[in-house]
């Protein structure tokens, strides 16, 4: 088994007044040629962004896109039509394909908005654009992964053009799993969003992140009550 270490205070910060936001790998202004990628994983933006602001009309293309908000209300408007808010507790995907516009705004007047914005490159290229959203139980389900993310619209969860597999979960002190990789090649980064874990003999906690591959499962621990984790394996 490898490992990559991604303790939350090594990632890049940047303070815009607006938006709050920590970047695990390089990302805009942030550079660090030890931390272009884990994988198929581009990009893993912690992002807080102040009541009423947020990201005006910009593009992507050929992108596999994943927001998560963790508390807040992320307004959303794109050049497929889509309108919506995503709520904490929703989880929403675009594949940018061959090319989008959108913006992104905190709905909120008086409140913040976390959330989570990760960017998974595609293995398929020039597609038809796509959105999806879906609520999930994260907090009254516990002591087991919810999936998330998954290669294929049959499953649970959404999907994207990838193999990779998005789960996230809540757990008690003491709570062990082994989760097993789904496909020979893959590695599985996990971030840490609240309290302590222990993973394969690492303690990590609040936004630490890992990164393990040549593995065929990893084991994880959570070592507080209330630990929340999200594990996403991706082609490395």
């Amino acid at each position: 088994m490898k490992t990559v270490l991604y303790k939350a205070g090594t990632r890049g910060h940047k303070n815009h007044g607006w938006l709050d936001t920590h970047h695990t790998f390089s990302f805009a202004d942030y550079y660090n040629p030890e931390r272009m990628h884990f994988g198929a994983l581009r990009v893993f933006n912690d992002d807080i962004v102040a009541a009423g602001e947020g990201f005006g009309t910009h593009p992507h293309d050929n992108m596999e896109i994943i927001s998560i908000p963790l508390y807040g209300d992320l307004e959303h408007k794109d050049s497929m039509g889509n309108g919506s808010v995503i709520r904490s507790g929703e989880v929403q995907v675009m594949s940018a394909g061959t090319g989008i516009t959108h913006s992104e705004f905190n709905a909120n007047a008086s409140e913040d908005l976390n959330f989570f914005q990760i960017w998974v490159f595609p293995n398929k290229k020039n597609v038809t654009p796509r959105y999806g959203q879906q609520k999930f139980d994260f907090f009254n389900t516990r002591n087991e992964l919810i999936q998330i993310v998954s290669p294929s619209p049959d499953d649970a969860g959404l999907w994207i053009y990838q193999d990779a597999w998005f789960n996230a979960g809540l757990f008690d002190k003491g709570y062990f799993l082994d989760y097993p990789l789904k496909k020979s090649g893959n590695g599985l980064y996990v971030m840490v969003i609240e309290g302590r874990f222990e993973v394969e003999g690492q303690e990590l906690s609040h936004r630490d992140g890992m990164g393990l591959w040549d593995t065929d499962s990893v084991k994880i621990k959570a070592l507080s009550d209330n630990a929340r984790i999200l594990l996403i394996e991706v082609p490395v």
